[in-house]
């Protein structure tokens, strides 16, 4: 708050040039949609507050729909892409893992995504982030979901969050009855991480 309002007095005086607007399009699942909340309590609405507290002026998209796949979210991606946004942020894939659907789909869909972002943003800067299945899948399924993030960040040379839900995922207090989806106090934790994480890809690091 405090370096929003020095920010803001030295605007006035003219001594702080005012920064370029960022958009932020969330396209993701239950998750960004901000199930069983308001849109405001969303980790994407969270986020984008925290961010112009900090005095980064931000305009967020949220493009979540709940119990979309890989496979729904490419079939979207060219209606949701029209729009001129500075930073694209990808959640999506945790239904796909819930379903047990084959990682190789997974990663073929998250990639096309990926391709069409930057045939039509070349400039954008894109953020993927990563999540894990429940133990009852099987070990082998578990590592080869978890690896399939790293290695779309890798390839495709963009940031990576580990672990969407980190801090949040399994503790019961910051979930909903179902035990999956955060209350609005867990996309308050995912926001705040988000939010920092979207801070060191504006200063230029990965």
């Amino acid at each position: 708050m405090l370096r929003a309002v020095i920010i803001s007095i030295l605007s006035v005086f003219g001594v702080f040039q005012a920064q370029k607007p960022v958009t932020i399009l969330f396209m993701g699942d239950s998750l960004t949609a901000g199930y069983g909340l308001t849109v405001e309590e969303s980790f994407p609405s969270v986020a984008g507050r925290i961010l112009r507290q900090r005095g980064i002026q931000t305009t967020v998209i949220n493009s979540g729909i709940s119990g979309d796949t890989s496979a729904g979210g490419l079939a979207r991606a060219d209606w949701v892409l029209r729009q001129n946004i500075d930073i694209f942020f990808l959640e999506l894939g945790a239904n796909d893992g819930l379903r047990g659907l084959p990682v190789k789909e997974t990663r073929k869909n998250l990639q096309a995504i990926i391709d069409k972002v930057k045939k039509k943003h070349p400039k954008v800067k894109i953020i993927l982030a990563g999540m894990m299945v429940p133990p009852n899948m099987g070990k082998d399924y578990s590592i080869a979901f978890e690896q399939m993030f790293k290695d779309l960040a890798a390839t495709n040379r963009c940031t990576r969050i580990p672990f969407l839900l980190e801090g949040v995922g399994g503790i019961a207090a910051l979930n909903q009855s179902d035990g999956i989806h955060p209350t609005a106090k867990g996309h308050q934790i995912i926001g705040e991480n988000v939010a920092k994480t979207i801070e060191r890809v504006l200063a230029g690091k990965n």
